[in-house]
């Protein structure tokens, strides 16, 4: 019961608080959130590469003793000691980062080994830790080797009870290994994983030559080298310009491959030939941190959305190596068509953004460019070597101290032994007698009846002169910077030698190679390429017949109609038609109803109108020039590209009005250098081709001046070849007049009449 007498009042609680702006003590918290989260959570150590959940977890793991050649333990046992001892936070969040240790499609060089399901590729969850087992990896060994010989700081745990090291001090480059990522506050860090050995020599470089310049190390340290492998596929420039300073983007693909050869090397056109023509590809390597299902997924939709109509069927054959099969719609796809459009519609591309933000020495974050990231670390590992050795000195001083006492006691045995035998307190005598300290006299009493043996003595005084000389070694490593990076040299060596390019986990597994300009996806690549022969009727009906019939062969037409257009073609030909009043369109000649009847109206095709009447019919040639002119001799020439239509409606390309129409349209030959034109008033001019410009669209130039009349017909000749026609009559010969000086003027000239037995209807 309270005593009522009892006066004491208890604090009020509203004198605690503090009367402050809201603004300075939320920015004045907020600060210290941010630092926390910069400095102890998110971004990775420049000297360890690690952040301190990762440092903890392998940490707990020494302390289990979970060495490679020990056994397994449960994760639960892991994840509970590092949350009750070293970091106060959730379990999933320990667990998880422990599994990605462990995971080889995650990082390069795992530092965890898991036994039991530590997920997969496809992105499935790791079991559950009371489930799972694990162990430290040699390499996980490396990093740690040395934390025992003084090489490192040691802090105080968050409740004061324990201690663990500030960093690893192992000499294994684990930051550019296995690379980090991390969100922190206003800041973020991305770094891929690499090769150690190319690490090594990039390193082993800069000790050499520390002013080396950054395109020098460029040329042993590559680039990323992912744990998925796949192709790196940016130009040596992009890549190092993302190095230097420190910032950039990475583009990686998908390896297409049907495995490695005898010899090792990649078998890279991934294409599985299956018999009959037909064939399949085969994905063998993804792009890192692409779930393998999610891809399958996408490439599944592009499929059912008909946005990779080239494509048929996709499917997983994966077991423990990834094996994912195309299948294409045809087996007259083009397989490299089918790649580019998979990697620019999926994630067999990806993009991995380059940002070398990390904590130096001083725990200050930066992002470095590659050289000054290599500088630091051999900075951090010198004085590693400087602390190791000074702690070893200290070791071999006070074994020394021993040493000294121990020969004493050897060279004055029977006087040590009567005073131990008669004085009451022999430690003072001793140390009076004899010069000893309190050590060695504490350990002269202390010493076993064995030792006092012959050969006892003589491992003292070998051991005591080893000593000696090491003292003397590690004295001269402390006073010459040149040792010291001799001595570093020699270890990067040593440890390569378990990274080199002919082991199976230094191998390297990224390929770093240029891609070729991308291809854009096409309804082309689904035809199937067969010749044919195109035929139009007077009255506008259009088909095509399979194969290529004589040009000159009899075809039906519906009564009334005949023919005005014969010509060849493929089925991945693309049509061109001209009419009269200026428009062109386009038509693919796998479009073409079937010659078994008389074909389909080509205005229920195209939206021709009703009016016009179509001039030319030809097959598009890429890159070729087709000459155009007007009833009233005006033209240019035009570039077959700048012909194709998109829709139905065709494309305007020269320009008429009223009386002016589009006579003729010609194909211009490449050696070809000269125009001949002749009118109606029987006149003919022939002007250099170099006076004829090149139009997308528009009225031309005058070709030919006229006083009554127009145009008659036009062509492209060879000058040196001369000009050339079909004499009349049934025997099919040909004429041809070399000497065209007479006519050979300016262009827009009248011109003049033509040789003497030029044709009378004044077509060429």
């Amino acid at each position: 019961m309270a005593n009522p007498t009892d006066t004491t009042e208890e604090p009020d609680p509203f004198d605690a608080i503090v009367d402050a702006p809201f603004d300075s003590a939320l920015s004045e918290r907020y600060l210290v959130y941010a630092l926390s989260t910069i400095t102890a959570r998110s971004l990775p150590d420049l000297r360890d590469g690690l952040k301190p959940v990762h440092r903890r977890l392998l940490w707990a793991m020494r302390g289990l003793k979970l060495d490679p050649a020990g056994a397994f333990k449960k994760s639960a046992r892991v994840v509970g000691d590092v949350i009750g001892k070293y970091h106060p936070h959730g379990d999933a969040s320990v667990y998880d980062a422990m599994v990605r240790l462990a995971q080889d499609w995650s990082l390069r060089y795992p530092l965890v080994e898991g036994q039991g399901n530590f997920g997969n590729i496809d992105g499935d969850n790791a079991a559950a830790y009371r489930y799972t087992e694990a162990r430290l990896t040699k390499t996980a060994m490396q990093l740690m080797a040395g934390l025992d010989e003084g090489t490192v700081e040691f802090q105080p745990t968050y409740n004061g009870e324990e201690e663990e090291p500030e960093i690893f001090p192992g000499l294994f480059p684990n930051l550019l290994a296995n690379g980090a990522t991390g969100i922190a506050v206003g800041m973020a860090t991305s770094i891929p994983s690499h090769n150690v050995a190319e690490i090594i020599d990039a390193t082993l470089l800069l000790i050499d030559n520390p002013h080396a310049e950054h395109a020098q190390l460029m040329e042993v340290f590559k680039g990323p080298d992912f744990p998925t492998g796949g192709i790196v596929v940016d130009s040596p420039a992009t890549i190092s310009a993302a190095y230097e300073s420190g910032k950039g983007g990475i583009r990686v693909r998908g390896r297409f491959s049907c495995g490695r050869g005898a010899d090792g090397v990649w078998e890279e056109t991934g294409i599985e030939k299956l018999g009959g023509g037909q064939w399949q590809l085969v994905i063998s390597e993804i792009p890192y941190m692409v779930p393998k299902a999610k891809l399958i997924e996408q490439l599944a939709a592009l499929i059912a959305d008909k946005k990779l109509p080239i494509l048929e069927d996709v499917r997983d054959e994966s077991d423990e190596a990834i094996r994912i099969v195309l299948v294409p719609k045809s087996r007259n796809v083009d397989p490299e068509l089918l790649k580019e459009s998979v990697y620019r519609l999926s994630d067999m591309e990806s993009r991995f953004g380059l940002n070398l933000n990390v904590l130096d020495a001083r725990r200050t974050p930066g992002v470095l460019g590659l050289k000054l990231l290599l500088q630091e670390w051999v900075l951090s590992q010198i004085d590693i070597l400087l602390r190791r050795s000074r702690h070893r000195l200290e070791k071999i001083a006070a074994r020394l101290e021993l040493l000294d006492g121990y020969i004493i006691a050897y060279l004055n045995l029977d006087r040590i032994i009567e005073i131990i035998r008669t004085e009451d307190e022999p430690k003072p005598v001793m140390m009076a007698e004899f010069g000893l300290t309190d050590r060695q006299a504490e350990a002269i009493l202390n010493m076993r009846l064995r030792s006092l043996r012959k050969l006892e003595e003589m491992e003292l005084r070998r051991e005591h002169a080893e000593l000696l000389k090491e003292q003397a070694d590690l004295q001269a490593l402390l006073d010459s910077p040149a040792r010291q990076r001799t001595r570093l040299k020699r270890d990067l060596n040593a440890l390569r030698k378990d990274y080199g390019e002919d082991t199976a986990l230094g191998r390297r597994r990224t390929t770093i190679a240029e891609a070729a300009p991308t291809r854009e996806f096409s309804m082309d690549a689904m035809i199937e390429k067969a010749p044919v022969t195109v035929i139009l009727s007077a009255r506008g009906w259009i088909r095509g017949a399979s194969g290529h019939e004589p040009l000159d062969k009899e075809f039906k037409y519906k009564e009334g109609d005949g023919q005005a257009f014969v010509l060849h073609a493929q089925t991945t030909d693309k049509l061109l038609i001209a009419c009269d009043n200026g428009r062109f369109y386009t038509l693919g000649a796998d479009k073409l109803p079937s010659a078994r009847g008389f074909g389909e109206p080509l205005r229920s095709m195209l939206d021709i109108d009703a009016d016009a009447t179509i001039v030319a019919v030809l097959v598009h040639k890429p890159g070729g020039q087709l000459l155009l002119a007007s009833n009233i001799g005006r033209g240019f020439a035009a570039e077959s590209g700048e012909l194709l239509a998109e829709t139905r409606k065709g494309r305007g390309v020269m320009s008429t009005k009223p009386g002016v129409k589009l006579a003729l349209v010609r194909e211009i030959p490449a050696e070809h250098d000269h125009v001949a034109v002749v009118g109606d008033n029987r006149k003919l001019v022939i002007f250099s081709l170099s006076e004829l410009p090149v139009m997308a669209k528009g009225q031309g130039v005058t070709l030919q001046r006229y006083r009554d009349g127009g145009l008659s017909d036009a062509i492209t000749l060879k000058l040196e070849d001369g000009l050339s026609w079909t004499m009349g009559g049934e025997s099919g010969r040909t004429r041809t007049e070399k000497d065209m000086a007479l006519w050979k003027v300016a262009r827009g000239a009248a011109g003049r009449m033509p040789p003497t037995g030029f044709p009378r209807d004044n077509k060429f």
